[in-house]
Protein backbone atom coordinates (compact mmCIF):
# COMPACT_ATOMS: atom_id res chain seq x y z
CA UNK A 1 0.00 0.00 0.00
CA UNK A 2 1.31 3.44 -0.86
CA UNK A 3 -0.13 5.43 2.07
CA UNK A 4 1.70 4.77 5.32
CA UNK A 5 -0.79 3.87 8.07
CA UNK A 6 -1.59 5.77 11.25
CA UNK A 7 -1.81 3.44 14.24
CA UNK A 8 -2.66 3.88 17.92
CA UNK A 9 -1.73 1.24 20.50
CA UNK A 10 -3.17 1.36 23.98
CA UNK A 11 -2.55 -0.77 27.02
CA UNK A 12 -0.60 -0.73 30.21
CA UNK A 13 -0.58 -0.77 33.97
CA UNK A 14 1.71 -3.81 33.99
CA UNK A 15 4.51 -5.21 31.84
CA UNK A 16 2.09 -7.92 30.72
CA UNK A 17 0.11 -5.32 28.76
CA UNK A 18 3.00 -3.03 27.74
CA UNK A 19 5.54 -5.47 26.26
CA UNK A 20 3.08 -7.10 23.83
CA UNK A 21 2.07 -3.63 22.61
CA UNK A 22 5.72 -2.67 22.03
CA UNK A 23 6.39 -5.97 20.18
CA UNK A 24 3.38 -5.32 17.92
CA UNK A 25 4.55 -1.75 17.28
CA UNK A 26 8.05 -2.98 16.36
CA UNK A 27 6.64 -5.48 13.85
CA UNK A 28 4.36 -2.80 12.35
CA UNK A 29 7.36 -0.47 12.02
CA UNK A 30 9.23 -3.28 10.29
CA UNK A 31 6.50 -3.60 7.69
CA UNK A 32 5.65 0.11 7.43
CA UNK A 33 8.86 2.07 8.17
CA UNK A 34 7.10 5.42 7.68
CA UNK A 35 4.00 4.54 9.74
CA UNK A 36 2.84 7.05 12.38
CA UNK A 37 2.54 5.19 15.68
CA UNK A 38 1.16 6.67 18.89
CA UNK A 39 0.75 4.95 22.28
CA UNK A 40 -1.93 5.91 24.80
CA UNK A 41 -1.38 4.85 28.42
CA UNK A 42 -2.44 5.68 31.96
CA UNK A 43 -0.67 8.63 33.60
CA UNK A 44 1.73 7.64 36.41
CA UNK A 45 1.94 4.00 35.27
CA UNK A 46 5.06 2.20 34.03
CA UNK A 47 4.15 2.57 30.32
CA UNK A 48 4.94 6.31 30.60
CA UNK A 49 8.64 5.29 31.02
CA UNK A 50 8.83 2.00 29.09
CA UNK A 51 7.25 3.19 25.84
CA UNK A 52 9.55 6.24 25.29
CA UNK A 53 12.52 3.96 26.16
CA UNK A 54 11.39 1.76 23.24
CA UNK A 55 11.39 4.81 20.96
CA UNK A 56 7.67 5.65 20.71
CA UNK A 57 5.57 8.67 21.62
CA UNK A 58 2.98 8.20 24.37
CA UNK A 59 0.06 10.27 25.67
CA UNK A 60 -1.28 9.65 29.20
CA UNK A 61 -4.93 9.50 30.29
CA UNK A 62 -6.08 10.23 33.84
CA UNK A 63 -7.52 6.77 34.50
CA UNK A 64 -7.13 3.91 36.94
CA UNK A 65 -8.94 0.70 37.78
CA UNK A 66 -11.55 0.24 40.47
CA UNK A 67 -9.94 -0.98 43.70
CA UNK A 68 -11.51 -4.02 45.39
CA UNK A 69 -11.30 -2.24 48.76
CA UNK A 70 -13.00 1.12 49.38
CA UNK A 71 -10.66 3.99 48.47
CA UNK A 72 -10.61 7.64 47.45
CA UNK A 73 -9.50 6.47 44.01
CA UNK A 74 -12.88 4.68 43.58
CA UNK A 75 -14.77 7.90 44.36
CA UNK A 76 -12.79 9.66 41.65
CA UNK A 77 -13.40 6.90 39.08
CA UNK A 78 -16.46 8.46 37.35
CA UNK A 79 -14.59 11.76 37.02
CA UNK A 80 -11.50 10.00 35.65
CA UNK A 81 -13.61 8.07 33.15
CA UNK A 82 -15.31 11.21 31.84
CA UNK A 83 -11.94 12.99 31.61
CA UNK A 84 -10.39 10.03 29.76
CA UNK A 85 -13.29 9.70 27.30
CA UNK A 86 -13.07 13.42 26.53
CA UNK A 87 -9.30 13.26 26.01
CA UNK A 88 -9.64 10.07 23.93
CA UNK A 89 -12.11 11.87 21.61
CA UNK A 90 -9.54 14.60 21.07
CA UNK A 91 -6.73 12.07 20.43
CA UNK A 92 -8.81 10.11 17.88
CA UNK A 93 -9.93 13.32 16.13
CA UNK A 94 -6.42 14.86 15.96
CA UNK A 95 -4.47 11.67 15.10
CA UNK A 96 -7.12 10.18 12.77
CA UNK A 97 -5.92 6.54 13.07
CA UNK A 98 -6.49 3.80 10.49
CA UNK A 99 -6.64 1.21 13.28
CA UNK A 100 -6.53 1.14 17.10
CA UNK A 101 -5.06 -1.82 19.02
CA UNK A 102 -5.78 -2.53 22.68
CA UNK A 103 -3.62 -4.90 24.73
CA UNK A 104 -5.58 -4.59 27.99
CA UNK A 105 -5.28 -2.36 31.04
CA UNK A 106 -7.22 0.71 32.12
CA UNK A 107 -6.25 3.17 29.41
CA UNK A 108 -7.37 1.00 26.50
CA UNK A 109 -10.99 1.09 27.75
CA UNK A 110 -11.95 4.72 27.07
CA UNK A 111 -9.72 4.97 23.98
CA UNK A 112 -11.12 1.92 22.17
CA UNK A 113 -14.67 2.82 23.22
CA UNK A 114 -14.27 6.18 21.44
CA UNK A 115 -12.59 4.54 18.42
CA UNK A 116 -15.57 2.17 18.10
CA UNK A 117 -18.03 5.05 18.29
CA UNK A 118 -16.17 6.75 15.40
CA UNK A 119 -16.12 3.53 13.30
CA UNK A 120 -12.33 3.21 13.52
CA UNK A 121 -11.36 -0.52 13.22
CA UNK A 122 -10.16 -1.99 16.52
CA UNK A 123 -8.14 -5.09 17.46
CA UNK A 124 -7.92 -6.55 20.97
CA UNK A 125 -4.99 -8.65 22.10
CA UNK A 126 -5.89 -10.75 25.14
CA UNK A 127 -2.89 -12.35 26.85
CA UNK A 128 -4.64 -14.37 29.56
CA UNK A 129 -6.82 -17.46 29.61
CA UNK A 130 -9.27 -15.44 31.72
CA UNK A 131 -9.73 -11.93 30.29
CA UNK A 132 -9.80 -8.72 32.29
CA UNK A 133 -12.85 -6.47 32.60
CA UNK A 134 -11.61 -3.97 29.97
CA UNK A 135 -11.27 -6.45 27.11
CA UNK A 136 -14.59 -8.15 27.97
CA UNK A 137 -16.24 -4.72 27.88
CA UNK A 138 -14.70 -3.85 24.50
CA UNK A 139 -15.11 -7.22 22.78
CA UNK A 140 -18.63 -6.74 21.38
CA UNK A 141 -17.55 -3.85 19.16
CA UNK A 142 -13.98 -4.99 18.33
CA UNK A 143 -13.27 -6.13 14.76
CA UNK A 144 -10.82 -8.87 15.78
CA UNK A 145 -9.71 -10.43 19.04
CA UNK A 146 -6.28 -12.13 19.09
CA UNK A 147 -6.02 -14.69 21.90
CA UNK A 148 -3.40 -17.07 23.32
CA UNK A 149 -5.61 -19.87 24.68
CA UNK A 150 -8.40 -22.21 23.53
CA UNK A 151 -12.04 -21.93 24.68
CA UNK A 152 -12.09 -18.11 24.68
CA UNK A 153 -15.58 -18.13 23.11
CA UNK A 154 -16.79 -18.33 26.74
CA UNK A 155 -15.88 -14.65 27.01
CA UNK A 156 -15.78 -13.21 23.48
CA UNK A 157 -17.87 -13.39 20.28
CA UNK A 158 -16.61 -16.58 18.60
CA UNK A 159 -16.53 -15.20 15.05
CA UNK A 160 -14.03 -12.48 16.05
CA UNK A 161 -11.49 -14.74 17.79
CA UNK A 162 -8.15 -15.59 16.19
CA UNK A 163 -5.72 -17.77 18.16
CA UNK A 164 -2.31 -16.20 17.63
CA UNK A 165 -0.54 -16.59 20.97
CA UNK A 166 1.24 -13.84 22.89
CA UNK A 167 4.18 -11.84 21.51
CA UNK A 168 7.47 -13.16 22.92
CA UNK A 169 11.13 -12.24 22.58
CA UNK A 170 12.48 -13.73 19.38
CA UNK A 171 15.87 -14.49 20.97
CA UNK A 172 14.19 -17.35 22.87
CA UNK A 173 13.70 -19.40 19.72
CA UNK A 174 17.32 -20.57 19.58
CA UNK A 175 18.15 -21.24 23.24
CA UNK A 176 19.18 -24.86 22.58
CA UNK A 177 22.31 -23.55 20.86
CA UNK A 178 23.22 -21.18 23.73
CA UNK A 179 23.88 -23.58 26.59
CA UNK A 180 27.71 -23.26 26.55
CA UNK A 181 27.50 -19.47 26.34
CA UNK A 182 25.02 -19.47 29.24
CA UNK A 183 27.23 -21.66 31.44
CA UNK A 184 30.10 -19.19 30.87
CA UNK A 185 27.95 -16.08 31.37
CA UNK A 186 26.57 -17.31 34.71
CA UNK A 187 29.83 -19.04 35.74
CA UNK A 188 28.09 -22.36 36.42
CA UNK A 189 29.42 -25.80 37.26
CA UNK A 190 28.43 -28.13 34.38
CA UNK A 191 28.35 -31.10 36.77
CA UNK A 192 25.53 -29.56 38.82
CA UNK A 193 21.84 -28.94 38.08
CA UNK A 194 20.61 -25.33 37.82
CA UNK A 195 17.22 -23.93 38.87
CA UNK A 196 16.07 -20.55 37.51
CA UNK A 197 13.68 -18.64 39.80
CA UNK A 198 11.49 -15.88 38.34
CA UNK A 199 9.02 -13.71 40.21
CA UNK A 200 8.47 -11.00 37.58
CA UNK A 201 10.41 -7.77 37.09
CA UNK A 202 9.27 -6.22 40.40
CA UNK A 203 9.58 -9.50 42.29
CA UNK A 204 7.25 -11.83 44.20
CA UNK A 205 7.41 -11.64 48.00
CA UNK A 206 6.19 -15.20 48.66
CA UNK A 207 8.59 -16.78 46.13
CA UNK A 208 11.51 -14.83 47.61
CA UNK A 209 10.58 -15.96 51.13
CA UNK A 210 10.38 -19.53 49.87
CA UNK A 211 13.82 -19.48 48.19
CA UNK A 212 15.39 -17.92 51.31
CA UNK A 213 13.86 -20.69 53.40
CA UNK A 214 15.09 -23.42 50.99
CA UNK A 215 18.72 -22.28 50.59
CA UNK A 216 20.02 -25.12 52.77
CA UNK A 217 17.99 -27.63 50.72
CA UNK A 218 19.60 -26.34 47.50
CA UNK A 219 23.09 -26.48 49.06
CA UNK A 220 22.53 -30.01 50.39
CA UNK A 221 21.32 -31.23 46.97
CA UNK A 222 24.16 -29.36 45.19
CA UNK A 223 21.65 -27.39 43.12
CA UNK A 224 22.76 -24.05 41.63
CA UNK A 225 20.20 -21.23 41.72
CA UNK A 226 19.84 -18.21 39.43
CA UNK A 227 17.39 -16.13 41.47
CA UNK A 228 15.71 -13.03 40.04
CA UNK A 229 14.32 -11.52 43.22
CA UNK A 230 13.01 -8.31 41.59
CA UNK A 231 13.50 -4.60 42.03
CA UNK A 232 11.39 -4.30 45.20
CA UNK A 233 13.31 -7.01 47.09
CA UNK A 234 16.90 -6.82 45.87
CA UNK A 235 18.25 -4.89 48.89
CA UNK A 236 16.74 -7.47 51.23
CA UNK A 237 18.08 -10.59 49.45
CA UNK A 238 21.35 -9.55 47.77
CA UNK A 239 23.26 -10.72 50.87
CA UNK A 240 22.71 -14.33 49.72
CA UNK A 241 24.68 -13.70 46.53
CA UNK A 242 27.85 -14.61 48.42
CA UNK A 243 26.48 -18.07 49.28
CA UNK A 244 28.09 -20.82 47.17
CA UNK A 245 25.94 -21.82 44.18
CA UNK A 246 23.38 -19.02 44.73
CA UNK A 247 23.19 -15.97 42.44
CA UNK A 248 20.82 -13.15 43.32
CA UNK A 249 19.82 -10.76 40.52
CA UNK A 250 17.61 -7.69 40.74
CA UNK A 251 16.74 -8.16 37.09
CA UNK A 252 18.01 -10.53 34.38
CA UNK A 253 18.76 -8.72 31.12
CA UNK A 254 19.91 -11.83 29.21
CA UNK A 255 16.80 -13.96 29.69
CA UNK A 256 17.65 -16.18 26.71
CA UNK A 257 20.90 -17.23 28.41
CA UNK A 258 19.23 -17.67 31.81
CA UNK A 259 16.67 -20.00 30.22
CA UNK A 260 19.43 -21.83 28.31
CA UNK A 261 21.35 -22.43 31.56
CA UNK A 262 18.34 -23.78 33.47
CA UNK A 263 17.57 -27.45 34.05
CA UNK A 264 14.28 -26.49 35.72
CA UNK A 265 12.35 -23.24 36.16
CA UNK A 266 10.24 -21.91 39.05
CA UNK A 267 8.01 -19.05 37.93
CA UNK A 268 4.92 -16.94 38.48
CA UNK A 269 2.24 -17.52 35.83
CA UNK A 270 1.71 -14.15 34.19
CA UNK A 271 0.57 -14.51 30.56
CA UNK A 272 3.89 -13.38 29.07
CA UNK A 273 5.90 -15.75 31.26
CA UNK A 274 3.67 -18.70 30.39
CA UNK A 275 3.98 -17.98 26.64
CA UNK A 276 7.77 -17.70 26.92
CA UNK A 277 8.04 -20.92 28.93
CA UNK A 278 6.05 -22.85 26.29
CA UNK A 279 8.73 -21.85 23.77
CA UNK A 280 11.64 -22.45 26.15
CA UNK A 281 10.24 -25.93 26.97
CA UNK A 282 12.09 -26.81 30.19
CA UNK A 283 10.62 -28.66 33.23
CA UNK A 284 8.61 -25.91 34.94
CA UNK A 285 6.92 -25.32 38.30
CA UNK A 286 4.34 -22.54 38.30
CA UNK A 287 3.56 -20.75 41.57
CA UNK A 288 0.70 -18.43 40.56
CA UNK A 289 0.15 -15.14 42.36
CA UNK A 290 -3.17 -15.25 44.23
CA UNK A 291 -3.22 -11.42 44.37
CA UNK A 292 -4.22 -10.63 40.77
CA UNK A 293 -7.59 -9.78 39.21
CA UNK A 294 -9.89 -12.79 38.73
CA UNK A 295 -7.03 -15.09 39.87
CA UNK A 296 -5.96 -15.19 36.21
CA UNK A 297 -2.44 -16.50 36.94
CA UNK A 298 -3.88 -19.72 38.38
CA UNK A 299 -6.06 -20.09 35.28
CA UNK A 300 -3.05 -19.47 32.97
CA UNK A 301 -1.03 -22.15 34.80
CA UNK A 302 -3.95 -24.60 34.84
CA UNK A 303 -4.25 -24.33 31.04
CA UNK A 304 -0.70 -25.80 30.79
CA UNK A 305 -1.01 -28.22 33.73
CA UNK A 306 -4.23 -29.73 32.31
CA UNK A 307 -2.23 -30.71 29.23
CA UNK A 308 0.49 -32.21 31.43
CA UNK A 309 3.01 -29.56 30.35
CA UNK A 310 4.06 -28.25 33.79
CA UNK A 311 3.62 -28.64 37.55
CA UNK A 312 1.79 -26.10 39.71
CA UNK A 313 1.79 -25.44 43.45
CA UNK A 314 -0.44 -22.92 45.20
CA UNK A 315 1.30 -20.72 47.76
CA UNK A 316 -0.47 -22.65 50.54
CA UNK A 317 1.16 -25.94 49.32
CA UNK A 318 4.76 -24.74 49.22
CA UNK A 319 5.87 -25.75 52.72
CA UNK A 320 4.75 -29.31 52.21
CA UNK A 321 5.47 -30.01 48.52
CA UNK A 322 8.15 -27.67 47.12
CA UNK A 323 11.24 -29.79 47.83
CA UNK A 324 9.67 -32.98 46.48
CA UNK A 325 8.39 -31.25 43.31
CA UNK A 326 11.73 -29.58 42.48
CA UNK A 327 13.57 -32.88 43.06
CA UNK A 328 11.19 -34.63 40.64
CA UNK A 329 11.64 -31.92 38.00
CA UNK A 330 15.42 -32.35 38.14
CA UNK A 331 15.71 -36.11 38.57
CA UNK A 332 12.76 -38.04 37.09
CA UNK A 333 13.80 -38.46 33.44
CA UNK A 334 10.49 -39.90 32.18
CA UNK A 335 8.51 -37.05 33.80
CA UNK A 336 10.91 -34.42 32.42
CA UNK A 337 10.61 -35.74 28.86
CA UNK A 338 6.80 -35.81 29.07
CA UNK A 339 6.54 -32.28 30.49
CA UNK A 340 8.91 -30.86 27.86
CA UNK A 341 7.10 -32.51 24.93
CA UNK A 342 3.68 -31.37 26.18
CA UNK A 343 4.57 -27.75 26.97
CA UNK A 344 6.33 -27.41 23.60
CA UNK A 345 3.09 -28.39 21.83
CA UNK A 346 1.50 -25.23 23.27
CA UNK A 347 4.19 -22.88 21.92
CA UNK A 348 3.09 -20.24 19.40
CA UNK A 349 6.41 -18.67 18.34
CA UNK A 350 5.00 -16.58 15.45
CA UNK A 351 2.45 -14.71 17.55
CA UNK A 352 3.65 -11.15 16.86
CA UNK A 353 3.75 -11.71 13.12
CA UNK A 354 0.31 -13.41 13.14
CA UNK A 355 -1.25 -10.54 15.14
CA UNK A 356 0.20 -7.95 12.75
CA UNK A 357 -1.12 -9.97 9.76
CA UNK A 358 -4.63 -9.43 11.19
CA UNK A 359 -3.99 -5.72 11.79
CA UNK A 360 -2.65 -5.40 8.24
CA UNK A 361 -5.85 -6.90 6.78
CA UNK A 362 -7.88 -4.19 8.53
CA UNK A 363 -5.51 -1.44 7.35
CA UNK A 364 -5.71 -2.66 3.76
CA UNK A 365 -9.49 -3.05 3.90
CA UNK A 366 -9.74 0.54 5.17
CA UNK A 367 -7.45 1.88 2.44
CA UNK A 368 -9.61 0.22 -0.26
CA UNK A 369 -12.74 1.84 1.17
CA UNK A 370 -11.21 5.33 1.30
Amino acid sequence: MSKQPRIILSGGGTGGHIYPAISIANELKNRYPEASILFVGAKDRMEMQKVPQAGYEIVGLWISGIQRKFSLSNLLFPLKLISSLWKSKKIIKDFNPDVVIGTGGFASGPLLKVANSKDVPTVLQEQNSFPGITNKWLSKKADKICVAYDHMERFFPEEKIIKTGNPVRQDLLEIDTKRDLAITKYNLDVEKKTVLVLGGSLGARRINQLIEQELDFFTKKEIQVIWQCGKLYYKEYKKYDSKKGIQVHEYIDTMDLAYAAADAIVSRAGAGSVSELCIVAKPTLFIPSPNVAEDHQTKNAEAVVERKGAKMLKESELEERFQKTVTQLLELEAMKIKLVLNIKKMALPNATSDIVDEIEKLIEKGSLQN
